[in-house]
């Protein structure tokens, strides 16, 4: 049996997702937080998230992408407060790219759990909840992203078809080099093959 997923109207959700991301770049850690997703760099290897955009660099491409990450993330956690707490509802689809951003938010747990403690706010991001690859333009996030802040970062926020596209042609040039299913197989000798 399917669930059909309720959201509140995405110029509601809006709002708060305002007050929320407001709320936490006031925080006392806040600048931690960013500076320490910028610093994850040489531990996070990302085979499908970020070669999904074009000339990628975690240089000069952390900076603004970790807003996206924080914006997605406000919404999330909007939408989790109103209904309450449905983690299903709350996991709304987001570009492959700015995931991959989330996931490295995430991974700053202590700091992370410290500012949801202080603030109240919880942070919502189920990897078993996901739809990669389902974000589209016109879709309930990008309506309440739109109502936020406005037009989004077209360089992380492309749409569904061109996911597939993208995705596509970067496993055809990882698989002749021993790439496999986009990172989560490797040819054998791999690691070893000189």
């Amino acid at each position: 049996m399917s669930t059909t997923l309720v959201r509140p109207a995405p110029e509601i959700v809006a709002r708060r997702a305002r007050e929320i991301l407001m709320i936490v770049e006031g925080d006392r850690e806040y600048d931690r937080l960013r500076t320490a997703c910028a610093k994850y760099d040489e531990d996070w290897t990302s085979f499908m998230g970020y070669a999904l955009v074009d000339a990628f660099d975690i240089a000069t491409d952390t900076e603004p992408l970790f807003p996206e990450a924080m914006r997605a993330m406000a919404i999330k956690s909007a939408v989790y407060e109103m209904t309450d707490g449905d983690e299903e509802a709350a996991e709304v689809p987001v570009a492959i790219p700015v995931d991959e951003m989330i996931h490295a938010l995430a991974a700053q747990f202590t700091v992370l759990s410290r500012i949801q403690d202080r603030t109240g706010i919880k942070f919502v991001h189920a990897t078993d909840r996901e739809a990669i690859g389902e974000w589209d333009h016109g879709d309930y996030t990008h309506q309440v992203y739109r109502a936020a802040w406005g037009p989004m970062n077209d360089r992380y926020w492309f749409g569904k078809a061109e996911t597939a596209k993208r995705r596509a042609v970067v496993m055809a040039k990882y698989e002749p080099v021993g790439i496999l299913d986009g990172g989560r197989r490797f040819a054998p000798g791999f690691a070893t093959a000189s």
